[in-house]
Formats: structure tokens, C-alpha cells, sequence
């Protein structure tokens, strides 16, 4: 009989790439996943990794192998969520991978409704950033995400993910109300002389941003260059930059900030994913609800702007 565990490891490597990068993930040390792949090797004996260089590949059995763990994996998964669901109430711990945005805004009043709902269940919640959320999720490390996704950034269909749309956020432009930067532009392109805070050019947030710049005719001086929107909001508060902000993160923030509407109305969709077969565990679906039901408490009557910048 073919080890689980594994069998998790070879799924691990064929995800990762790497030894050190499957060590990593799963807390193993190199020596220790190296001498358990051996050890498969030895189960199912077929050869299962290549040397290349001073690393590995998987053979085409290794790669037919993995597909099957995959499988195996989905029903052992479907398996627990049945017995938990047989339970008179949800225990256990949850763990949830997060961007920040929404650990600011909609998060503690998600964990406020589980706690009152589910107390007897734990939950524990990392901050990652989408695909490094993913990552882990494949990896087990994580039974529930929540991503994003904006505009023009092409939907990645991931097998044995079960996807589900949270919240359709638009997004706005953020101005000083005070300084020298505090103007009031017809257009985007009146903005082509002021420092900007964005993300990384890295990030899908990052070339959003500045493919909306240079559509509208000008490459924007990022003076501010950070991942973090609340450093975003500060600076704009500040009368240092503009900004692009998220709806769902802007009235925390409206103070010394003049906020304005977007041509299009441009926006992100946030998202909630699950292994297939952890979708239907209890606590999985608790917690969705949960969060449906903390956005729909604080969603704003409308949009945070009074008006929107011509096309």
C-alpha cells in the first residue's frame, strides 16, 4: 500500500519545483523529504525522480502517480467534511490565508460572527498575499483563502479548487484635500505632474494601476512605491501623492482625502477558494457565510464618491 504522506510530498514537489522548496513548505528538511521519496520509490517500485543537474524532475510515472494522489486526497478530504458534518457543532481549527485589505475591513467582523455562531472552533488567520495564498492551499497549509482579482488580469483556472465570488469592490481615485497636490482634475491625464503611491509593478495591483495611467497618456511618478494601502492612504491624507483605493477600504479613511470616481467604473472581485474537497466541511462553509453576511452589514448605501473623472 502506497504511503498518504508521502505521496503528499511527491504532490508537494511536483507543485513547488524543488526538494528544498517542497522541505520548506511542509517543515521537513531536504535530507528527511529526499530519503521519504526514496522510500516511495521503493513502494511503488518504478523510478520516480530524475537528476537534473544538482536537481530533480518527476518521470512521467511520477507525474500519472501524483494525479492519482490528487484524487485520493479529494476523498479523504470529502470524507472528513461527511463526519464533521455528522457532528453536533463545529469544531476544530480553520486556517485562513488573507490579503490585507480585507483582514482591515471585513475580517474581524467575520471572526466576531463565528465566534458568536461557532465558538467552539478556532480560527486561525495568516496574511498572504493571492498567489502565495494559493500555494499553501494546494499545499494543505490553508483550508480557505481570499483573493482577488482586477481588472484586465486573466481569471487562472486552478484544478481541484473550488472558486467562489465574494464581492464585486470598486475601485476609486484618492486625492489630497490639502497641499499643493490637492487639485481637482477633470480627467486621469490632469494628474500626469503629481507623485503617485502604488503598488509594486510586481504585484497585479502595481500594473493595473499604471496600465490606467498610460492609457489615459502619461507614466506616473511613483514616488511611493509599497504593497501596503493603508501607507497609501497615509501619504494621500498626508498631501504627499494621490492614490487608487478600494471601495471597501476607503470609508475608514475619508478624512483628508477627496475621493473620486473612475471612468468605468473599474473594480476588483474579491473571492473565497477551497480544495474540492474540503468545500463542504462545515467549518469551511460557516466561515463563507459568515463573511458574506460581515460585508452585507457594513456595505455602504453607495459609492464612497460624489463624483467621477470624465472618460
Amino acid at each position: 500500500m502506497l504511503s498518504v504522506p508521502r505521496l503528499r510530498l511527491l504532490r508537494e514537489l511536483h507543485v513547488r519545483g524543488t526538494i528544498a522548496a517542497a522541505a520548506q513548505a511542509l517543515s521537513y528538511t531536504p535530507s528527511a523529504v529526499s530519503q521519504q521519496l526514496a522510500q516511495l520509490e521503493r513502494e511503488s517500485g518504478v523510478a520516480l525522480l530524475e537528476r537534473i543537474g544538482r536537481g530533480v524532475t518527476l518521470t512521467p510515472a511520477a507525474i500519472a502517480l501524483v494525479e492519482h494522489a490528487e484524487a485520493v486526497f479529494d476523498r479523504l478530504e470529502l470524507a472528513e467534511s461527511e463526519l464533521a458534518a455528522a457532528q453536533p457543532e463545529i469544531t476544530g481549527t480553520l486556517r485562513v490565508a488573507s490579503f490585507q485589505s480585507v483582514v482591515l475591513a471585513v475580517l474581524p467582523g467575520t471572526l466576531q460572527l463565528m465566534a458568536e455562531r461557532h465558538p467552539h472552533l478556532q480560527i486561525d488567520v495568516t496574511q498572504r498575499e493571492v498567489g502565495e495564498a494559493y500555494d499553501g492551499l494546494r499545499s494543505t497549509a490553508f483550508d480557505l483563502i481570499i483573493g482577488e482579482e482586477y481588472p484586465d488580469e486573466t481569471p487562472v483556472i486552478r484544478a481541484g479548487i473550488d472558486r467562489a465570488d465574494l464581492l464585486v469592490d470598486p475601485i476609486c481615485l484618492a486625492l489630497p484635500s490639502h497641499g499643493p497636490h490637492a487639485v481637482r482634475p477633470r480627467t486621469l491625464t490632469d494628474l500626469a505632474e503629481i507623485p503617485w503611491a502604488l503598488d509594486p509593478v510586481s504585484t497585479p495591483t502595481g500594473v493595473w494601476a499604471r496600465t490606467l495611467c498610460r492609457r489615459a497618456g502619461f507614466e506616473p511618478h511613483v514616488r511611493f512605491d509599497s504593497p501596503d494601502p493603508l501607507v497609501h492612504a497615509h501619504l494621500v491624507r498626508s498631501g504627499l501623492a494621490a492614490a487608487f483605493m478600494a471601495a471597501l477600504l476607503a470609508p475608514d479613511h475619508l478624512s483628508g482625502i477627496d475621493l473620486i470616481g473612475l471612468p468605468g467604473q473599474p473594480h476588483r472581485v474579491l473571492q473565497t477558494a477551497a480544495r474540492t474537497g474540503r468545500s463542504a466541511h462545515p467549518a469551511v462553509v460557516a466561515f463563507r457565510s459568515a463573511l458574506s453576511d460581515a460585508i452585507a452589514a457594513q456595505a455602504p448605501s453607495g459609492p464612497p464618491w460624489t463624483r467621477t473623472l470624465a472618460g
